[in-house]
């Protein structure tokens, strides 16, 4: 764990120096202003290019490496990608049901339901007959 960390913070300042490598010709003034890069500025420019770049990729590799270490000592959890959600099943009325026969499957349900709301609470020994009096008119044909 050390030796990854310590490979870290070498990596890190690997990749400063390839930055500085590459501000230098102009934090120093060995570039004129205004004109074409020089030679040395071009060298030093790319060369810090390339030493930030694999500076980089080093950083990235040994901060991988250590959270891979923690996650197998379990100090830190995995994420986990969210499983996706089933879509809801829509239920659906077969097409051979006609609309008519709906209606009249319905029938008793909504004369239940407006008896409740018309009587409201019954006493115990009254029963309901449910059917008796349509009150959806089926349709004939389509």
């Amino acid at each position: 764990m050390i030796r990854t960390f310590v490979g870290a913070v070498v990596a890190a300042l690997a990749m400063l120096a390839g930055l500085w490598l590459m501000m230098a010709p102009f934090a120093l003034g060995t570039q004129p202003e205004g004109a074409d890069w020089t030679n040395a500025t071009l060298t030093e420019f790319f060369t810090g290019l390339g030493v930030a770049v694999v500076g980089l990729a080093g950083a990235v590799a040994f901060a991988l490496a250590i959270r891979e270490t923690l996650v197998a000592r379990g100090l830190v959890e995995p994420r986990r990608k969210p499983e996706p959600e089933p879509e809801p099943v829509v239920a659906s009325v077969p097409p051979q049901v006609s609309s008519a026969e709906l209606a009249g499957l319905l029938a008793p349900l909504v004369e239940a339901l407006r008896e409740d709301l018309h009587h409201g609470p019954r006493a115990s020994g009254e029963h309901r007959h449910n059917g008796t009096g349509p009150l959806v008119a089926t349709e004939e044909n389509r």
